[in-house]
């Protein structure tokens, strides 16, 4: 059987237990997935000195294959990018090798090191992220660009995706 897109989940970080998204900032997979569909289910709303000032905030979530085969040659891209003309997400590859724990930055100002982050705009310009077997993981982060003295945007924020190849 293939790997199916709805075998690939994006998961929390921040422990087995954590649920909130804010505190998802590196450290052992959770067992929750990120709320799919969910306004700020990655990032919280930006407050109004964070956007008179600018800010960078990061989070890192896991990219699961809940399948029973290898995905091959993974990937993960932003497919839609924010609407905001004042906000720009980045997205890197984690450096914890595949299935591993990924390092905990302090808080979400903190920049995790080692890790490169690029646009990633489209499946054209995917992080490759390589094989992730049956049930394994593989961290990202996402590195979130508020420009000083943004405007207010209602539902800002990329769609991420992922995905890769599979046996027949």
């Amino acid at each position: 059987m293939a790997v199916l897109a709805g075998d690939i989940d994006f998961h929390l970080s921040g422990g087995s237990a954590n649920a909130d998204p804010n505190a998802s900032l590196g450290g052992v997979i959770s067992n929750n997935q990120i709320p799919d569909g969910s306004l700020h289910n990655l990032f919280d709303i930006v407050a109004g000195a964070e956007s008179s000032a600018g800010d960078a905030e990061y989070r890192c979530f896991y990219v699961r294959n809940n399948s029973a085969q290898t995905l091959f040659d993974a990937w993960v891209c932003v497919i839609t990018e924010s609407p905001s003309a004042d906000s720009d997400e980045l997205i890197g590859l984690g450096t914890s090798a595949v299935n591993g724990t990924e390092q905990t930055v302090a808080d979400e100002q903190s920049a995790p090191a080692g890790v490169s982050f690029a646009q990633a705009n489209g499946e054209a310009n995917a992080l490759a992220i390589g094989d992730i077997p049956a049930g394994e993981h593989k961290a990202v982060w996402v590195r979130r660009d508020i420009s000083a003295g943004a405007v207010a945007v209602n539902n800002d924020g990329p769609t991420l995706r992922a995905g890769g190849d599979t046996a027949a």
